[in-house]
């Protein structure tokens, strides 16, 4: 006789189903496992053992063998303990055969029979209610299952025994219920920055539009500060966006007790990250910090010391919102539509604009482009906003607070994101909500430009040598500007204001 038992095999965030089977038969004393599994899979055979003897069952003293189907596929992960549990106990009829018909199955075993927490439950969920099937996943994962839909059956058990004394009727499993995680800690306010009003201009225009914002500035400037409080002027993720990152979070493991979150992801890697660090990879082929800085914010901090490698890495995952990580065996596709902000100094010692300094190793414009030189054209250039971000005088470190926090200043971002997501859905474009995501072949719709406009463009365009992608850029963040001012037409000084925020900073860099 063969039990099957559904599970899943995760590339990316994808859930591919797969069809544990077991047959229990006469021969020799052991049990086979086949169908390429990882470490992880082939030491399920102790852990499952122990927990089966913990539970007062005890293996058949007949050759079982296990297969997992599709062959071809590798298995990696340890959420195939409790599927493989599962077709045993219904082989041998310590369970009833039929009980698990119409279930998706994952879970870990510990020894004594209880359910570990795993990895990926959210989005096997969704792919089992996408295939009419239930879920039974351990009860720590239960309020992440429950996302999937109203209509999924969901069996969250704490342990073996629990699970059989539900299919035998014994015992009602309850159904658990979504759960989303209160933050309660306040998150840093623009009100603790003195001064750099420009700065916290070109953050809140960032905000607004969605768009990449790079801070050059001294030492002690304030630049982390910023950046450290782009989170408390964005809007909390919608329930699709809300969905769609913890899809990513729930197969890295970053759940915690199965509760979601609707704050905006902020990753901020240290300098010394590797490519697979930041875009993913690993023998697993694992999500990098691009990806779970998807819906939310990257900020590269000392952005020139990163590798070079790295950092040119992240231009096609910019561009299209995806990135891809192949291995030998494996490829995974993750999303990754993130914010990137990222901060530098003008120089190695950051002190080349100070007056009066002079630099030991050669003349200040030449330890400028030395150090500037570390980050390639091309990614400058898909850089919205490059502003200078100058020393704060000592004297406005004693002036009061000002008026204006975190608060005001969120309630105009929210305000202007929901007209760029009312003009992108009247003019059709799924997924555009925000104008840095607006494909090119849409501008002229969105921010037709008027003769003073055009004038001022083609002038800029030629003394500033812009590419054809960072003239898109431009519009893009002037259309922005206009969404800030409630304006339905982007005029002049909306375009002169986005040409003032990117081309302060190109010459330098």
């Amino acid at each position: 006789m063969v039990s099957r038992v559904a599970t899943v095999a995760f590339e990316g965030i994808e859930a591919r189903p797969v069809d544990v089977q077991v047959q229990v038969a006469s021969g020799t004393v052991r049990l086979n496992l086949v169908g390429l599994p990882d470490k992880a899979v082939a030491e399920s055979r102790e852990r499952i053992r122990a927990a089966l003897t913990a539970s007062g069952l005890a293996l058949p003293a007949k050759r079982i063998i296990i297969n997992l189907a599709p062959a071809d596929l590798p298995k990696e992960g340890s959420h195939y303990d409790l599927p493989i549990a599962l077709g045993i106990m219904a082989a041998i009829g310590a369970i009833p055969a039929d009980a698990l018909e119409g279930y998706t199955v994952l879970g870990e075993l510990a020894l004594d029979g209880s359910i570990s927490q795993v990895a990926g439950v959210l989005p096997a969920a969704i792919g089992a209610n996408q295939r009419g099937h239930g879920l039974i996943c351990p009860a720590l994962c239960g309020p992440e299952a429950a996302w999937a839909g109203s209509e999924i059956d969901v069996l969250a058990p704490q342990s073996l025994i629990q699970l059989a004394n539900h299919f035998r009727g014994s015992q009602v499993l309850r159904r658990p219920e979504p759960a989303i995680r209160v933050d309660t800690r306040p998150l840093p306010d623009l009100r603790d920055i003195r001064g750099q009003e420009s700065a916290k201009r070109a953050l809140e225009i960032a905000a607004a539009g969605g768009h990449h914002l790079l801070l050059n500035g001294p030492p002690g400037a304030g630049k982390s500060m910023l950046a450290a409080r782009l989170p408390s002027i964005l809007p909390p993720l919608s329930p699709a966006e809300l969905l769609d990152v913890s899809m990513i979070h729930s197969v890295a493991g970053l759940l915690t007790d199965g509760a979601l979150t609707d704050r905006r992801p902020f990753r901020a890697p240290h300098h010394s990250a590797s490519m697979a660090a930041l875009t993913g990879g690993g023998i697993h082929a694992r999500p990098g910090e691009i990806s779970l800085a998807h819906g939310g914010v990257l900020f590269l901090d000392e952005l020139p010391e990163f590798s070079s490698q790295a950092l040119d890495a992240l231009r096609q995952p910019i561009e299209t919102g995806l990135v891809s990580v192949s291995r030998a065996n494996h490829r995974a596709t993750y999303p990754a539509r993130f914010q990137l902000v990222a901060a530098m100094n003008p120089c190695r010692c950051g002190q080349a604009f100070d007056p009066g300094f002079t630099c030991r190793r050669a003349p200040n414009e030449k330890c400028v482009a030395a150090y500037a030189g570390r980050l390639s054209g091309p990614l400058i250039d898909r850089f919205d906003l490059v502003i200078d971000v100058p020393a704060v005088p000592l004297g406005d470190l004693f002036v009061p607070p000002p008026r204006e926090g975190s608060a005001e200043v969120l309630a105009r971002v929210v305000e202007a994101r929901a007209r760029q997501a009312r003009r992108y859905a009247d003019l059709g474009l799924e997924g555009i909500r925000l104008n840095a995501q607006a494909p090119a072949g849409a501008l002229e719709k969105v921010a037709p430009l008027d003769a003073e406009s055009e004038s001022l463009l083609r002038r800029a365009a030629e003394q500033l040598r812009l590419t054809a992608r960072s003239f898109h850029r431009v519009v893009k963040v002037a259309r922005t500007l206009a969404d800030l001012d409630g304006h339905e037409n982007v005029s002049r000084p909306h375009f002169a204001e986005a040409l003032a925020l990117r081309s302060r900073s190109l010459a330098g860099l």
